[in-house]
């Protein structure tokens, strides 16, 4: 069974605030400050509503057979419709089992939003028919897609961690150098590229993670565990990206 772990990186969709909120005329910079003044006075916190993110980054890892990794989607000046049209084009050829963390939350509504907003069609994703209709994407108490944080929290909002304590709980490096409240103003940097490896090292400490709830849930054997962390181990070894590099020298 092919596995893929996934994770966003998103920003305000300042073209669709600008719209709803009667912003026009105003620059970007504007937008951006009126969109999250709005929120604040609405909700306490400047965090969008997911119809209101725009995603600039995917990142997976891939696990099939034969081999493991671990990419973001696209190139740096993908469209925003291209990334996602890659990642359902994926889940069509390799139909894996999907994992996130809050992918529940946030990530696959945001998705679900932009692809709508793009006309992406992602047929597998949506297919509830035949052994999908009792293990699909989309159902919340299913494995097809397993939303790791949404699960070891038994689905209960108040038990809810962050990925970063989590990883960092299990001896993992959890973030390194960014995280989410930062994107943004990485992106009006031109810092892409940082975003994108932000992303892939998220990536990372979820499957990582995910590897020892399978271990947990008895699923995978000790040995082979351990043979699926050591192919971790080998990648980043194998790796001259500076981003592996430090994920490596964090990882104890």
């Amino acid at each position: 069974m092919n596995t893929l772990v996934f994770d966003i990186e998103t920003i305000p969709d300042l073209e669709t605030g600008r719209r709803i909120h009667g912003l026009e005329g105003l620059s970007d910079d504007e937008v951006a400050q009126a969109m999250a003044s709005l929120r604040v006075q609405a909700k306490g916190h400047d965090f969008q509503p997911a119809h209101l993110h725009r995603i600039v980054a995917i990142s997976v890892v891939l696990r099939t057979a034969d081999e493991l990794k671990v990419l973001s989607l696209g190139e740096e000046n993908s469209s925003e419709a291209e990334l996602i049209r890659k990642f359902f084009d994926g889940l069509d050829r390799y139909k894996p089992t999907l994992v996130s963390w809050n992918g529940g939350g946030f990530d696959l509504p945001v998705l679900h939003y932009r692809a709508l907003r793009h006309g992406v069609t992602a047929k597998t994703y949506w297919d509830t028919s035949g052994e999908a209709k009792w293990n699909s994407y989309i159902g919340r108490y299913q494995f097809r897609h397993t939303d790791l944080m949404d699960v070891l929290a038994l689905y209960q909002a108040r038990n809810n961690a962050p990925l970063d304590e989590i990883a960092q709980l299990l001896g993992f490096p959890g973030k390194l150098g960014m995280d989410g409240s930062k994107v943004f103003e990485a992106w009006r940097a031109g810092k892409l590229a940082e975003i994108r490896a932000y992303c892939e090292t998220d990536v990372l400490n979820t499957w990582l993670i995910y590897l020892r709830f399978q271990l947990m849930r008895g699923q995978l054997s000790a040995e082979t565990h351990q043979s699926e962390v050591q192919r971790v181990r080998q990648f980043l070894a194998g790796s001259q990206v500076p981003h592996w590099a430090e994920f490596s020298a964090a990882w104890k």
